[in-house]
């Protein structure tokens, strides 16, 4: 293999720990995102308290999907834990913030009803488009040896 086709496996190995990297931020935020506007909405909590909600949960969901196995392999829970805050907490924070930011962008999203297109395109909508925005971030992160490089390499 020349420098050429070694270079270019690394930026697509980087990418495609990038994109699974991403993709395991969404699910845990997906997860705190939807259980969150879910029970805000049908408890008729405010908008501010909904999002709280929501931002809660994604984070603890997010945190949770990369300490279970890392724990489950053996490693120690604050050892885990320290692993998680560091791989997830730039790639949950950007996720967050773009996906909240779109549901409240989108006119009514946040007084749809649970039965409503509205409701649920709007949390896709945001869900994507904030996967389309963390993607980078991630790679970024890898490049550096950081974020989800970090629990790989603890494997």
């Amino acid at each position: 293999m020349d420098h050429t086709e070694h270079a270019t496996h690394e930026v697509v190995s980087v990418n495609r720990l990038a994109a699974r990297a991403t993709t395991h931020c969404l699910i845990g935020c997906g997860i705190g995102e939807v259980l969150g506007v879910v029970i805000g909405t049908a408890l008729g909590w405010s908008t501010a308290a909904t999002i709280a909600l929501a931002i809660g949960l994604a984070f603890v969901f997010g945190y949770s999907l990369t300490i279970w196995p890392l724990v489950a392999s053996g490693l120690a829970l604050r050892a885990a834990l320290g692993l998680a805050l560091v791989a997830d907490t730039a790639s949950i924070t950007v996720m967050e913030i773009v996906d909240n930011a779109i549901l409240l962008l989108i006119p009514g999203a946040m007084d749809a009803s649970l039965s409503s297109w509205l409701f649920w395109g709007s949390l896709a909508v945001a869900l994507a488009v904030a996967w389309v925005v963390t993607f980078p971030v991630n790679r970024w992160l890898i490049g550096r040896g950081r974020g989800h490089a970090v629990v790989h390499g603890s494997h």
